[in-house]
Formats: structure tokens, C-alpha cells, sequence
């Protein structure tokens, strides 16, 4: 799929969801309903992509507050014996 195309897909969701919200007043209870149950599950979704992504690059990443110079071993000698 193109840019060009992806943008005015993203655009023309967009305004069919801007035009929902105008007419969210006038729309009878249970469009209202199913309307925030739609937006709920989407804020929902988001969130948990947001958490899932937050701790694989926790992990992954680097970011568990190690530093590099943690990880390097150093020899121990043992000291002479006189």
C-alpha cells in the first residue's frame, strides 16, 4: 500500500469518526452505548500494546538498569604467600 494511499484511508477514517462524534448527540441510547463500547475496546487494545511494548523493551533492550561495565568479569589473584 502507498503513503499517499494510507494517509487518505487514515484521513477518511478520520472525518467518518469526526462525523460519529457530531452526531453522537442526537443518536438514540444504545447508539451512544456501542459507540463507547467500540472506543473502550480500542483504548483498551492501545493500552495493553503500550504495557506489552514498555516490557519487551525492558527486557530486550537493555533498560533493567545493568550497566555494561557489570556484566565484564575481572581475574582475582590470589595474594603471595610469604
Amino acid at each position: 500500500m502507498s503513503s499517499e494511499r494510507f494517509l487518505k484511508e487514515v484521513q477518511s477514517i478520520g472525518e467518518k469518526f469526526l462525523l460519529k462524534l457530531q452526531k453522537l448527540p442526537k443518536a438514540e441510547p444504545v447508539e451512544v452505548v456501542c459507540f463507547c463500547v467500540v472506543l473502550l475496546f480500542i483504548v483498551t487494545v492501545l493500552v495493553l500494546m503500550t504495557i506489552a511494548c514498555s516490557c519487551c523493551c525492558y527486557s530486550c533492550c537493555g533498560c533493567d538498569g545493568y550497566n555494561e561495565t557489570r556484566g565484564r568479569k575481572s581475574q582475582v589473584r590470589p595474594t603471595p604467600v610469604h
